[in-house]
């Protein structure tokens, strides 16, 4: 071969990607090379779509209008996750179908509050304030808002799924042991330790967050199957007392996928056709992790309007103490001081920090509204103030 023609080749294979002169591949190179794509096929996972068979919610509806228990995950902040929850309960109740709503969001304390909000004794701010909810669970109340108000509308049970904050609070600082008697009373009778899938999962869980090294995984391990098995067992009593009723669970999808949270152990309590749906946005398709995933389209809730200031919740006083306030924020420009006490939003009374989300729960960017602050003063007395105040 002359120079130019060897030189010509190689030119040819780096223009053209070849890896290398094809003269120079030896049998053992093509063997490993044979091996390799072996072992890179066996362990390629693809999943494969049909798009001739994607499909809509109607569809759905009808592959869960014999289920007696459908599971509805969610990501408590996605507000399309929200919305096909509502959706298929409609299109559950179009089916014919008597339903009940569980909702991780409350808490079983407060099943009472519920019950009269459905029957139409409270309106929605006195379910607010009744169930703690900003206290208790923060999340934008306009996210679960249509659900709650088509229960209402329908005269449809919602059921507090939840245990209380104090117990798993309890538990994740001291663990079972440390509870006395009377909190003892409050946890679920059956908990269900032996699933190793279960406890690997939230292991993994539990190393991704800051700090774990600091905490105890055996505490994070039981407040979990707290969680898991005290919503699951309230669900079973509502069922039992109920037979003739659906009932739809709304929580979040860490409690719901591989069925290793609320569904085992409430189908072991009440066995029962059942279905777990879950978001497929941004998660691997894992036929063991869900009956059906869904794709909804982005769909955010329009911005709230925002004061933009930072709250002392502890500190006992009138109204609620500001610590902090925002560059740029409405508050500080109509000239809010840290140290300020916030006594009214709107003529309404403001005595924690839930009053002030109630109090803003419709406000919107740019709006303006009338804040009542107190301003303590070394000298000459404490002054109230009247603020105008816009929002951002």
């Amino acid at each position: 071969m002359s120079h130019n023609t060897h030189s010509a080749m190689v030119l040819a294979a780096t223009l053209f990607g070849f890896g290398g002169l094809a003269c120079s591949t030896s049998m053992a190179d093509r063997t490993t090379f044979a091996h390799d794509a072996k072992d890179a096929l066996a362990a390629n996972d693809t999943r494969v779509v049909e798009s001739a068979r994607l499909l809509g919610m109607d569809w759905l509806i009808g592959r869960l209008a014999d289920r007696r228990l459908v599971f509805v995950g969610e990501r408590h902040d996605r507000y399309a996750d929200h919305l096909n929850q509502l959706a298929i309960i409609q299109g559950l109740v179009a089916r014919g179908k008597r339903l009940a709503i569980g909702m991780e969001c409350f808490q079983q304390p407060f099943q009472g509050a519920l019950d009269d909000y459905v029957a139409g004794r409270i309106d929605e701010v006195e379910l607010l304030r009744r169930t703690q909810y900003f206290d208790r669970w923060r999340f934008d109340y306009r996210l679960y808002r249509p659900i709650l108000r088509y229960a209402r509308a329908h005269k449809i049970p919602l059921i507090a799924l939840n245990l209380p904050a104090e117990l798993t609070g309890k538990v994740g600082a001291l663990g079972i042991d440390g509870l006395d008697a009377a909190d003892r009373t409050s946890i679920p009778a059956e908990i269900d330790r032996g699933d190793p899938a279960y406890r690997d999962r939230l292991r993994a869980v539990f190393d991704q967050h800051p700090g774990a090294e600091h905490r105890n995984f055996e505490h994070f391990l039981v407040v979990q199957l707290l969680w898991d098995e005290g919503m699951a067992e309230r669900a079973a009593k509502y069922l039992k007392a109920h037979p003739d009723r659906t009932l739809v669970v709304l929580a979040g999808a860490g409690h719901l996928e591989y069925g290793q949270g609320i569904p085992q152990r409430l189908l072991r309590r009440v066995p029962a056709p059942a279905a777990v749906v879950l978001n497929g946005t941004d998660r691997a398709l894992d036929r063991e992790a869900a009956d059906y995933f869904l794709f909804p389209a982005s769909v955010e809730l329009p911005a709230s309007g925002l004061l933009g200031i930072q709250l002392d919740e502890d500190t006992p006083g009138e109204g609620v103490r500001v610590v902090g306030l925002g560059e740029g924020s409405g508050a500080k420009a109509a000239g809010m001081d840290e140290g300020d006490r916030i006594l009214s939003i709107e003529g309404q009374p403001v005595a924690r920090y839930a009053d002030i989300r109630i109090a803003l729960l419709d406000a919107s960017p740019g709006q303006r509204l009338s804040v009542e602050v107190l301003r303590k003063r070394l000298v000459g007395g404490d002054q109230r103030l009247t603020l105008e105040v816009e929002l951002h």
